[in-house]
């Protein structure tokens, strides 16, 4: 509960309207303002709405930051809305090892094809970069229409297939994440 009003007390500062909470944040002031300019073509006026730094065995891993197109953004309809994640990487990984993984935790929401899995692994290795520690991926999810992923605020591909999207942004945001307390983070904002 602390943690929720910290976060809301937060929240005009990410839109810029403080101070405060910029302090804490990955580049300060300055990865806000980035933020919002990367996000506000794609989302209009976005609005965080959690964020959490994943540790995996004591590694830090990256720190996800959930953002919402919407003033109201509701968990339960998450699939429904658009929204951006954004991972800023704290190590170096190679692209072909985050698609395998991405493919691992979409298998936990339910059951693939052997054939959907290899379509989707291939499609992910194509379409993600090797990443250094620093570096953002930032994920746009369009309900309508799929999602569009940057690298470092540059352009990097699509997921034109709607299920496929959603089943990659679940492995952040569905009830069947592996990782419940980053989801609980992310969505800590949620009005």
């Amino acid at each position: 509960m602390q943690r929720r009003a910290w976060l809301m007390a937060a929240l005009p500062v990410a839109c810029g309207l403080g101070s405060a909470f910029a302090q804490d944040k990955p580049g300060g002031k300055e990865w806000i303002a980035q933020t919002l300019q990367r996000l506000r073509p794609l989302l209009g006026n976005p609005r965080l709405v959690g964020e959490h730094r994943l540790t995996y065995w004591g590694f830090d891993v990256y720190h996800a930051s959930l953002w919402a197109s919407s003033a109201t953004f509701a968990p339960a309809d998450w699939p429904t809305q658009r929204l951006a994640l954004e991972l800023r990487y704290l190590r170096d990984f190679q692209g072909r090892d985050i698609a395998q993984r991405s493919i691992t935790e979409i298998h936990g929401q339910g059951a693939l094809s052997p054939e959907q899995s290899a379509t989707w692994l291939q499609s992910l290795q194509t379409l993600l970069p090797n990443v250094r520690s620093g570096e953002t991926l930032t994920g746009i999810y369009l309900p309508e229409a799929g999602a569009q992923f940057l690298h470092q605020g540059k352009p990097l591909g699509e997921i034109r297939e709607t299920e496929f999207a959603r089943r990659f942004f679940g492995i952040w945001l569905a009830p069947q994440t592996s990782q419940p307390q980053l989801r609980q983070q992310l969505l800590a904002g949620a009005a």
